[in-house]
């Protein structure tokens, strides 16, 4: 083969229905262009398109997906580059820099980052199908807790309006014992002539565990304000009550069936003893099971403890210049893994010698308590980044910092 025709290098702006395709070759110039739609038949053209150019490597913006899946299963090397770079190297190519944006264009400067800077990308490395597996559960039941907020916000709100007593009662909008009482009562009417007798009942039927007594309880409901809807707001305020409390409770059932598809999923995956060993209780799977799915099981992915420190928005961004050299937060790191060590930092510093020494610290030179969460979740990623390389489970008086 023509070892010209082997440094060829391609980029692909990916969209939701439509993908721009640039090859070009060892100097630069543009060998193809296309255009490729988002279904079986244009994803396998493209994929054969590039495997017939003899295409080397490929540049594009995201990390994962259907797409990027197909790309690996053709043979090719794949190079995902964040979308501020791709911004930024636009003014590299033309004058008006960002503004210049266009699919074909941008597939142009992915070929080029791919030909010239491929040095400074890491190229995917895919990993098993159990820790695929793993994320996917774990982003779902992030997302089924976000539409659990946002619905709890939205009965609270609708409650507030007409019937306020009842989102105070108890302390969580979106607890077992809030939403039986919600349906059981979800307006003023309803719960005309409930006494302290017919709330005991419902509270020992519910298997309420809560500290609070019937009295208090029934104290908070009479002081809280009474609302001055008409009758017919009621009525239509207490359906959408009742429909928003049936889509919570199944909300709440489907995130609790997914955290324990996790816990047993991140038990049985060969790198779960690990991750799992970083906490006291045999409980705490959740942690765990999202450190694994985001940094997954390829070694080769973090070269370095400072790559995953960056990676995870546990180390700072220097900016400097002259005489001048500050450290400013890092906002473009992995949000999920970022939100994962920074609660293994929260759950440490309490009952960690070492993390709570490394915490305090960092509060007594005039840290806030965000930061030092972060400095501790440094820490962590050292010891864990060794952990992960070596695969052994933690053991404090070995991995310490």
């Amino acid at each position: 083969m023509d070892e010209r025709q082997t440094s060829r290098c391609a980029g692909i702006d990916w969209a939701k229905d439509y993908h721009a395709l640039c090859v070009v070759d060892e100097e630069g110039r543009v060998l193809s262009e296309g255009r490729f739609a988002h279904d079986e038949r244009g994803l396998s053209r493209l994929c054969a398109k590039l495997v017939q150019t003899s295409v080397l490597r490929v540049a594009i913006e995201r990390p994962e997906g259907v797409l990027v899946e197909r790309l690996l299963d053709a043979g090719l090397a794949v190079i995902p580059v964040h979308p501020n770079q791709l911004k930024a190297s636009r003014s590299r190519f033309r004058a008006t820099g960002s503004r210049a944006k266009s699919d074909p264009f941008d597939a142009f400067c992915l070929a080029e980052l791919s030909r010239t800077d491929h040095h400074r990308f890491r190229t995917l490395s895919p990993d098993s199908d159990e820790t695929k597996a793993l994320r996917a559960m774990t982003r779902a039941r992030e997302d089924l807790v976000g539409t659990r907020v946002a619905i709890a916000n939205q009965l609270r709100s609708e409650l507030e309006a007409f019937w306020p007593g009842a989102a105070l009662i108890f302390k969580e909008i979106d607890a077992a014992i809030s939403l039986a009482f919600i349906e059981r009562y979800p307006s003023p009417k309803d719960a005309r002539g409930l006494g302290e007798k017919r709330l005991e009942g419902f509270l020992s039927r519910n298997r309420y565990s809560g500290r609070k007594s019937a009295s208090e309880l029934l104290r908070r409901l009479s002081e809280a304000p009474e609302g001055r809807a008409g009758q017919a707001e009621v009525r239509a305020r207490r359906a959408t009550v009742l429909g928003l409390v049936a889509t919570l409770k199944a909300l709440v059932e489907q995130i609790r069936l997914s955290e324990e598809r996790i816990a047993r999923a991140v038990r049985a995956h060969p790198d779960g003893e690990v991750f799992l060993s970083l906490f006291r209780s045999p409980k705490s799977t959740l942690t765990a099971a999202c450190l694994l799915a985001e940094i997954g099981d390829q070694r080769e992915r973090y070269p370095t403890n400072d790559a995953m420190a960056a990676d995870a928005g546990m180390s700072p961004v220097a900016i400097q210049s002259g005489r001048r050299k500050v450290a400013g937060f890092r906002r473009a790191c992995d949000k999920r893994l970022r939100k994962a060590f920074a609660t293994l930092a929260e759950s440490t510093r309490h009952h960690n010698v070492w993390a709570e020494e490394v915490y305090l610290r960092a509060r007594k030179r005039g840290c806030e308590h965000s930061h030092a969460i972060r400095i501790l979740g440094r820490g962590w990623v050292r010891v864990i980044y060794r952990m992960w390389q070596d695969g052994t489970p933690y053991d404090e008086a070995k991995h310490a910092t």
